[in-house]
Parts: C-alpha cells; structure tokens; sequence
C-alpha cells in the first residue's frame, strides 16, 4: 500500500500553519515497527500558532528542553507526554525560529489494523482505534524517543505520505481547539480542523 504513496517534502510544511493542518486532512500517517507497517489516514488536527498563540507550548517566547523541536526544522515530528501517561504526536511547520507546530488528534487504520488492535485492546471498536492523539500515538507506537524524527526521511520510521487524495472544503470542519480553556479567547480560534465525511 505504502509503494502507492508519496512522502511529503519539506516544503510542505514550510508554509503557514493552518494552511498546512488543512492540507494534512486525508494524508497518510505512517510507522514502521518491528512488528510490522502501520497507517491511518488523517482525519482530525488542531494548529498551534506560536508565540503569540496563548495556547501554544511555546506562548510568549517560552524555550524550555520540552519544546526544543518546536523552535527547529519544520517537517519534524515534536511529540510530549500528557498528564504524564499519553503520548501526544505534533508536526513542526513554518522554519527555524518560527515555534509553530499541529496535533495530530486523530485518524482511521487503513494498514497494519490487526497490529493496531493488539496495541490498543481486543475490547476497542473500530471507530476509536485512533480518535485521540493519545490513542493514535498507542496505535502506532509512537512516544517521547520518536521527538525530533524527521517525517521526510523515511529512516526515521515515522512519515506523511500522499496518495492523491484530494479533500473538497465542504469536507472539511473548522472548530475551536480542545483542553485549552486557559488560553481565553484563543481557545475558540477555529483551528481544529475534521474531515466532516469519510474519504476512501
């Protein structure tokens, strides 16, 4: 399946960040493990603006060991640890300097699902294998070792790939982000982005 695809440059994600969350509904999340090749197909993320983003890791500036990657190459997966248990995926946008990123909040298992159940219990239903980035994170394996992996190199493990699909707008759901309230009035920006229909 994966020879079918493209793995995004660079370049992709060189560009605005909301921008590049919407273009990253419909592309192809993909692991390689020991175990075997995992996928899902991208369906829900939620862009972080920086800086000036009150909901952003790295508001006002803030550079700390944690969010290093943050402030690097775009195209870099930047993934933390939540409430000290899920692992949480994000993509570095923009440049070098530029502390921008999108949480890959969701997916749909479209390779490898008979891995992907093992890693997330016999008892999960098909639609909740990968509908959180804590659970799409244990889906793929994926954990704090993988910050930094670059997702244009497939030697890291971890790409996004393309196969062609093209996600019309009337797909697509703008919302305000999630768990963010601290951030007041930024947290109802629309930068939670869906695919609002099911795509092949």
């Amino acid at each position: 399946m994966l020879a079918e695809t493209t793995v995004l440059s660079r370049g992709f994600y060189q560009r605005p960040t909301a921008e590049v969350a919407r273009d990253l509904l419909g592309k192809i999340l993909a692991r390689r493990t020991p175990g075997g090749v995992v996928a899902v197909r991208l369906d829900e993320v939620e862009a972080y603006l920086g800086a000036d983003d009150p909901a952003c890791h790295t508001f006002g500036g803030r550079r700390t060991p944690r969010t290093e990657t943050m402030w690097g190459e775009a195209g870099r997966a930047y993934v933390y640890l939540v409430y000290g248990i899920h692992h949480c995926l994000n993509v570095v946008t923009v440049g070098e300097g530029v502390p921008e990123a999108i949480l890959i909040r969701g997916g749909r298992p479209i390779a490898g699902v008979d891995l992907i159940r093992r890693r997330r219990g016999a008892g999960v239903g098909s639609a909740a294998l990968a509908d959180g980035p804590g659970k799409l994170c244990q889906a793929l394996a994926v954990t704090r070792q993988d910050d930094g992996v670059d997702l244009c190199e497939s030697k890291g493990g971890i790409t996004i790939r393309t196969d062609g699909l093209t996600v019309p707008e009337d797909a697509v759901q703008r919302l305000p982000r999630v768990g963010v309230d601290y951030a007041g009035e930024a947290a109802d920006w629309p930068l939670r982005m869906r695919l609002s229909v099911r795509l092949r």
